[in-house]
Order: structure tokens, then C-alpha cells, then sequence
């Protein structure tokens, strides 16, 4: 639109410097002869001459002012177009706006969210001090606004006291509003916002040439304003896509089992820090790389899992494999795979998760041998944190059982035989004691401690304590059945009742778990006087139980240690 109206401004030129060249022409004729034409005279030609003089003068101002638009409109789209930092453009663009429409003030408004039907908001409010201004100072028409919001159409109006189309309103009146300049933002023909410029002080001010060069501006800056609001949304969205990645790859590092993650070609997409020290690989020796060089190590079946878990879309858990890793040596592993979908619920790739089961095998392997040394209650009571020498003091049934005739046995028979032999009747012994809950101490050789009441309270301990004793001679009857002639043993068991102290003793390297005390001693030497076969219990049982046990009175013992005979009795039964 500006070069054609160049153009026809320059046409206009030209002919009007013809015109005037003709009037000169006949006015240096006039004055070489004296006598003008008979349809000319000086004054008139004057006249006409000043008159075309004045046009070309306005011509040229106008020209002027048109190329001044058009040099302005050409700065504001660099500007515009040289950020998408709209805050900082729109400042700058509505100073130059108004210093070339002579405004008083300016004002940008935009419909929230950037829908044709939101809201007008505020963006940008300067005058012509290049000052930002305050929402005190947002005195402007709203007619105005709303008509060109609206209905699309820029307004212009020299002086809207007198305007009739808005002479009437309030916000015209009120705030004394006289030349009002207001065009809107459109994108796609949807109203996205208004550009309001006026000038409470002179009327007359906005012409037609300014209204086209702010409408030309806004279709610039609706633009500008539309890619911005994109890159925003789009720097956004990029911001939380960032936050999200690195809140996952940190929720990732910090997960302690191993995560691998494979596309449809079984390459390698990730794998996370534990996944790496669990198989002894580096990250660059498995992404990219494919899971037939990193699984068939831990197991030959697991590629088949793998494409299995793919192709039937289901997970599978609880493997479990033992290996022999080059980078690691033995491991136990455990792995559960799951299909890796998309958002259309399709299948592009799988997950596997391990865990390194190595250490707690081997922990548990430990528990289950200590288990089988140290009785399961002692454990259970047992808090690690608080682990200190000393005990304390209670009442315990002590119950001892030897092997009898064991050192000649031993010479007849090899180590291992030998062994083997002392297990299954320890094991017999031990099984009678575990059945009434008591608590191992521990294997002396040949021998057996244990106690009753203790480190859980039990009411009928010396009761359990005899009922264990028999059931020990009656399983060794049994074993007798299975084993050869040669090879039957039997039993010496003494039982008594009384203080000890329980706790740990030992040091820091090496703690014991056990029972202290004369009650226990004296137990050991009343063991010490059985035959094999035989049940002797103190005569502090015997009276506890009186009403309860069937017993045969024997002579009394004397223990070493002692200063007095122990009176004694064999355990026949219990009622």
C-alpha cells in the first residue's frame, strides 16, 4: 500500500512540476514582450502558481511524514522480531508509538490465555516520558476498548467531548479523554487484544495516516505477541519436561535395584547406577549395546524371557538365578521383567529389575548355621544396638545329657564315622529339647546344655524339662531300631532347679550367650552320676513335682565340689 501511494505521489509530482515549468514559461513570455496571452493574466498566473507551489509543499510534507511511518513501522517489526522477550519489545514499541502519533499515553491490553473470548488484561501502560504506569493511573475509555474489542474495528476520534458516538459517556467525561486512538490485535482474524493511545490535552491530534500506521504496527505486534505466547508455552513445557527428566533420572540413580530398559530390538536404552555395579558393566559397555551381550552370562534362558515378555505383553517376576559373573565372581540374582508401552498402550521395548540377592543369600546362609548354634529364642531377644556384657539374674531348670561310653567308642572308629555317628544322637537330643521350647547352650563334645524358663518366661519349665529328658531316652530306643548293635549309645541326663545368671560373656571379638551359676553346676555333676539311660533329677525338682512324677529313690551322690551329699532320684515317668 505505501509504494503504490509513493508511486502516485510521485506522478502527482511530476505533473505538477510540469504545470508549474508552463506558467513560468508564460510568465518570462509576458515579461519579454509585455503583453501576456489573451486568456492570461500576470496575476492570475501568480496566483495559480502559488496555489500549486503550496500543494507541492504539502505533497512533500506529506511524502516526508510518509516515509518517517514507514522508516518507524520498519524499526518497530526489527524490534519486534529481534526477541521473544515481549515484556522488553512492547516498551519499546509503545514509546515509539507514541512518540509518532503524539499521544499522551499508551496502553496494550490482552485477552487472557490468548482465547478471542478472555479476558482484557493489562500489558503495558507508558506515556510519553517513557515512564510505566500504575494502575491509579489506568483512567481510559472502556467503550472505547470494548467497541474495538468487539466489533474489530480501529476508532479514531479528534475529540470524544464532542464525538457523538461517545460524547455521552461517562469514562469520556470523568477523565476528560479528548483524542482517543484504539485499534485491535487480531491473529487469524481472532481478536486477540487492543492497542488504546490518547491525549487528554489536545484534540485533533490522530489522523487517518496514524490510524493506518498503529493498525499496521498492531498486525506486526499481534504477531510477534502469538509467537511469543508460543515460545513461552513451549519454554514451559520444555521447563517441566526438564524438571520431570531430571526428577526421574535422580529418582533413578537413587533406586537401589538395577533397572535396565530396551527397545524392541533388545538395544540398550538405560540403565541406572546399581544396575551397573550389580553386573560389573560400565554405562558405555551396555547402552546402545544389545541385552544378548549382557544376560546370557547370568542365564541362557534369559533372552527367550525377554521375548517372551514382549510378544505375550505380560510381566514376569521371581526369577531367580545363580551365576558366576567374569566381572564379579559368584552372584544371586533376582529379576522381574515388564513391558515398556506407550501412551497408545503399545509395546516398544521391556524393563528388567534386578536385584543383587549375593549378600543376603550369604547373610542368610549365616542366620540359619547361627540359628542352629545359639537357640532361635536367644536371637529373637538379642537387639544388636545393645549388645553389652553382664546378665541378669533368674530361676532356670538346667538340664545336662552326655554321651556314655563315647571315649572308647571313639577308639574304634574312625573320625568321620565318628562324627557322623555323635550327630545323629545330638540331633536326637537336641530335637526332645527344641519340642518343649527350651534353650540350647551349647555342644560340649559329647555333651548337651540347655535350660528352661529362660529368656522366656515359662511357668511349667521344670515340667518341660523332665518331659524332654524322657522323650531324649525314648528317641534314642527309636534310633537304636535304625542303627547296628555296635553303633547303639545312650544318654546320661542330670536336671536341677535354681538361680543363675543369664547374659553375654566374652569380649568385644567373641560373645557367648550362657548360663552362670552353682544351679548349673551342681545339674553338671548330678549328669555326671547318671548311667546311660538314666534320668536324675535333684531333690529340688523331685519336691516341686512330687505329685507329678514317677521316680525310684537313689543313693545319694557326692559331687565334686561339694560339701554335702546331693540326694537324687531317677525319673521313671510323669503323670
Amino acid at each position: 500500500m505505501r509504494s503504490d501511494l509513493s508511486t502516485i505521489m510521485t506522478f502527482d509530482l511530476k505533473q505538477m512540476v510540469t504545470l508549474i515549468n508552463a506558467q513560468l514559461e508564460q510568465i518570462r513570455q509576458t515579461a519579454q514582450t509585455g503583453m501576456p496571452p489573451a486568456s492570461y493574466s500576470l496575476q492570475q498566473g501568480l496566483a495559480q502558481l502559488s496555489n500549486q507551489m503550496q500543494r507541492l509543499t504539502n505533497q512533500v510534507n506529506q511524502l516526508e511524514d510518509d516515509h518517517n511511518n514507514l522508516v518507524a513501522l520498519a524499526e518497530i517489526g526489527q524490534v519486534v522480531n529481534s526477541t521473544l522477550e515481549l515484556s522488553q519489545v512492547l516498551q519499546v514499541v509503545m514509546d515509539t508509538i507514541i512518540r509518532l502519533t503524539e499521544a499522551e499515553r499508551g496502553f496494550l491490553m490482552l485477552r487472557e490465555g490468548g482465547s478471542a473470548k478472555g479476558k482484557l488484561t493489562m500489558r503495558v501502560a507508558r506515556n510519553w516520558e517513557k515512564v510505566s504506569l500504575d494502575s491509579s493511573e489506568f483512567a481510559i475509555s472502556q467503550t472505547v476498548i470494548e467497541r474495538v474489542a468487539s466489533g474489530g474495528e480501529s476508532v479514531v476520534t479528534t475529540n470524544a467531548q464532542e464525538d457523538p458516538r461517545f460524547g455521552g459517556q461517562e469514562s469520556i467525561i470523568a477523565y476528560n479523554l479528548r483524542s482517543i486512538l484504539c485499534v485491535p490485535l487480531k491473529v487469524k482474524n481472532d481478536i486477540t487484544g487492543v492497542i488504546y493511545t490518547d491525549n487528554r490535552i489536545r484534540t485533533g491530534i490522530f489522523t487517518e495516516a496514524k490510524r493506518t500506521l498503529l493498525s499496521a504496527f498492531a498486525n506486526q505486534a499481534a504477531v510477534a505477541i502469538e509467537n511469543a505466547r508460543l515460545f513461552e508455552s513451549v519454554r514451559r513445557t520444555l521447563d517441566e519436561v526438564t524438571r520431570l527428566k531430571n526428577l526421574m533420572d535422580n529418582v533413578f540413580a537413587s533406586i537401589a535395584s538395577g533397572v535396565i530398559t530396551a527397545d524392541v530390538q533388545d538395544r540398550i536404552l538405560m540403565c541406572n547406577k546399581a544396575a551397573e555395579g550389580i553386573l560389573g558393566w560400565a554405562p558405555t559397555q551396555m547402552i546402545g549395546h544389545s541385552l544378548n551381550e549382557i544376560l546370557p552370562p547370568i542365564s541362557a534362558e534369559l533372552p527367550g524371557r525377554v521375548a517372551g515378555v514382549r510378544q505375550q505383553n505380560e510381566p514376569v517376576v521371581g526369577l531367580e538365578y545363580a551365576s558366576d559373573l567374569a566381572h564379579r565372581g559368584p552372584v544371586v540374582l533376582s529379576m522381574n521383567m515388564a513391558p515398556l508401552k506407550d501412551s497408545a498402550n503399545a509395546t516398544q521395548g521391556v524393563a528388567i529389575v534386578m536385584e543383587d540377592l549375593t549378600e543376603r543369600k550369604r547373610l542368610e546362609a549365616q542366620y540359619r548355621l547361627f540359628e542352629r548354634m545359639v537357640s532361635p529364642a536367644v536371637i529373637g531377644m538379642l537387639d544388636p544396638d545393645k549388645l553389652q556384657l553382664g546378665g541378669r539374674r533368674t530361676q532356670i531348670t538346667t538340664l545336662f545329657a552326655d554321651v556314655r561310653g563315647f571315649t572308647s567308642f571313639g577308639e574304634k572308629h574312625d573320625p568321620e564315622q565318628l562324627v557322623s555317628i555323635l550327630n545323629r544322637y545330638l540331633s536326637v537330643a537336641a530335637g526332645a529339647i527344641l519340642d518343649q521350647q527350651g534353650t540350647i547352650d551349647k555342644f560340649l563334645g559329647d555333651a548337651i546344655m540347655a535350660w528352661f524358663n529362660a529368656p522366656i518366661p515359662q511357668p511349667d519349665h521344670m515340667v518341660r524339662a523332665v518331659k524332654a529328658a524322657l522323650k531324649m531316652v525314648k528317641a534314642i530306643r527309636t534310633l537304636h531300631e535304625e542303627l547296628p548293635p555296635e553303633f547303639h549309645l545312650s544318654f546320661g541326663v542330670g536336671i536341677h532347679y535354681g538361680d543363675a545368671v543369664l547374659g553375654l560373656v566374652g569380649n568385644e571379638m567373641r560373645l557367648d550367650y550362657t548360663a552362670i551359676g552353682d544351679s548349673v553346676n551342681t545339674a553338671k555333676r548330678i549328669q555326671e552320676h547318671s548311667a546311660g539311660g538314666q534320668i536324675l533329677i535333684s531333690e529340688q525338682v523331685y519336691r516341686q513335682l512330687v505329685d507329678r512324677l514317677i521316680v525310684r529313690p537313689v543313693d545319694p551322690i557326692i559331687a565334686k565340689g561339694k560339701s554335702q551329699p546331693l540326694s537324687v532320684y531317677e525319673l521313671l515317668r510323669v503323670l
